[in-house]
């Protein structure tokens, strides 16, 4: 049973020399008068409300995308769990997405929708920027971090076991490939974000050959890239620096193993105001699909209350990504530009402004 998992999760991790990156900004579907076609999916509890935020904004805004709605619900295939065909064959066909929250399970039942479309669409980096707002304050000041995370692999690989009664093992697995076509994109992304330095974060000292592989697999990586500088760092290090000092990170990009960027990336999130000011970006061979990373919000869900802003932000990474620039600029400086005039805030951003009012709000600083 293991070594067909670990075959598996080998024959996944395909080089990158022979399949290159996915979803280039020319790939995709596109209608008749040129209008880029992308996979919406509105996901759980306030995602449709965020999600109508964004197609509306997108609109007034001019962006020439057509949106194709699906939803993600779980499906028991041959004792496995998938996703709907109908969004498998829009998103396959867009190569690109843009995806509110989803409910994820805990302990029980599906496998979380979340983890299956990253393994569905190899979505092997998440990219994680985090960036202080101007005129919205928090205890940290001039925050500008970015993580990149392995996304496929590591703890989150669903490999383990019952040994006896009251012990599980769980097995943490890297690979040589999956960790080169990771370090690969953090140095491509550092070149194309104009920041001279990639830090690997990792527990090597410990894990000594799993977090060593990933180190060494990054070390290999640098040889191809001598205008930008490598170092690393321990997780637990980087942990206690960033939060003392976390202008100290401004100038690099951060790649690390899957479970080490689950949390980081997190932390960070709270250094600038949490999880609704921070976009999500997952970057696959087969497709690269954008999301807000924070929860279904079940107990706001359906009252005008959400703030869109995260999944705002992922959809300007998304444009980024398809370079449309133009657009990305004006929506981006238009929805910070809100939250800073501080007139239109939700409540988790201290205001009382209703989803609606934010939106229109943004809207009206479009330029």
């Amino acid at each position: 049973m293991f070594r067909t998992a670990f075959a598996r999760a080998a024959r996944q991790a395909t080089p990158l020399c022979r399949r290159g990156f996915a979803s280039v900004a020319g790939e995709g579907a596109y209608t008749q008068d040129g209008k880029r076609i992308v996979t919406l999916i509105p996901g759980d509890g306030i995602g449709p409300e965020i999600s109508k935020s964004v197609v509306n904004i997108f609109e007034a805004e001019g962006v020439p995308v057509v949106w194709e709605s699906v939803d993600v619900y779980p499906i028991l295939k041959d004792g496995r769990t998938t996703i709907p065909d109908d969004a498998l064959t829009s998103i396959n066909k867009n190569k690109v997405a843009l995806k509110g929250p989803l409910a994820t399970p805990v302990g029980k039942g599906h496998v979380s929708m979340n983890l299956t479309l990253r393994r569905t669409f190899d979505l092997f980096a998440n990219v994680r920027p985090c960036k202080s707002i101007i005129g919205y304050k928090t205890p940290f000041d001039d925050v500008d971090t970015v993580l990149i995370r392995e996304n496929t692999e590591g703890e989150y690989s669903g490999i383990e076991h019952v040994v006896v009664d009251g012990v599980v093992q769980s097995i943490k697995l890297i690979t040589e490939e999956a960790s080169r076509r990771c370090a690969t994109y953090a140095f491509e992304y550092a070149r194309a974000i104009g920041r001279d330095r990639v830090t690997v974060v990792h527990k090597a000292n410990i894990q000594k050959l799993a977090d060593g592989l990933f180190l060494s697999a990054a070390q290999e990586v640098s040889r191809d890239y001598p205008d930008i500088k490598l170092d690393d760092v321990l997780l637990d290090r980087v942990c206690l620096q960033i939060v003392q000092d976390p202008t100290k990170w401004k100038h690099t990009v951060m790649v690390m193993p899957n479970l080490y960027g689950d949390i980081l990336s997190d932390l960070c999130a709270g250094l600038i105001g949490g999880l609704g000011l921070t976009p999500s970006g997952n970057i696959g061979q087969k497709a690269s699909i954008f999301e807000s990373v924070h929860g279904t919000a079940p107990d706001i869900a359906g009252k005008d209350l959400a703030n869109p802003t995260a999944l705002l932000l992922s959809a300007v990474m998304m444009l980024r990504h398809m370079k449309m620039d133009n657009h990305a600029d004006n929506i981006q400086q238009a929805v910070l530009k809100t939250i800073a005039e501080g007139k239109a805030r939700t409540g988790d951003l201290g205001g009382k402004a209703t989803n609606t009012q934010f939106t229109e709000n943004v809207i009206s600083n479009l330029k």
